[in-house]
């Protein structure tokens, strides 16, 4: 059966691009059945809407499956290496270094605690 298509949908280059970054099937287990792509779509489906993992559209994995993989994917580190990877591809689209050389950090949008490291230490000391 044909799955409905939605703006959130990957196309097909940017599968081809984040496909690899997800685990393979585990050796000597049993074979998958889930369709990782239609797991991404779907989380992208999730993240783009808000709606919650049980009110996902039944042309989705279900959403216990969909939940499964995020939650592994999380715990595995596959978000935040996605994320690296897709940040190096867009520096290099961009013609900039992989790695920025220089950062700025704006002092006011730093969030520090109310009272100061002095304040703090002799009240503790006190």
């Amino acid at each position: 059966m044909a799955r409905h298509s939605y703006p959130t949908d990957l196309t097909d280059a940017q599968w081809a691009f984040v496909a690899g970054h997800f685990p393979s099937e585990l050796q000597g287990g049993r074979p998958r059945r889930t369709d990782l792509r239609a797991v991404v779509d779907a989380i992208l489906y999730l993240l783009r809407t808000g709606c919650q993992w049980r009110m996902l559209p039944r042309d989705f994995p279900p959403w216990g499956t969909v939940w499964w993989y995020f939650r592994r994917w999380r715990l595995d580190g596959v978000w935040t290496r996605l994320h690296r990877a897709l940040h190096r591809a867009a520096r290099l689209k961009a013609g900039r270094r992989i790695d920025p050389t220089v950062v700025i950090m704006d002092a006011q949008s730093v969030k520090t605690t109310e009272r100061g490291a002095f304040a703090a230490s002799t009240a503790i000391s006190a």
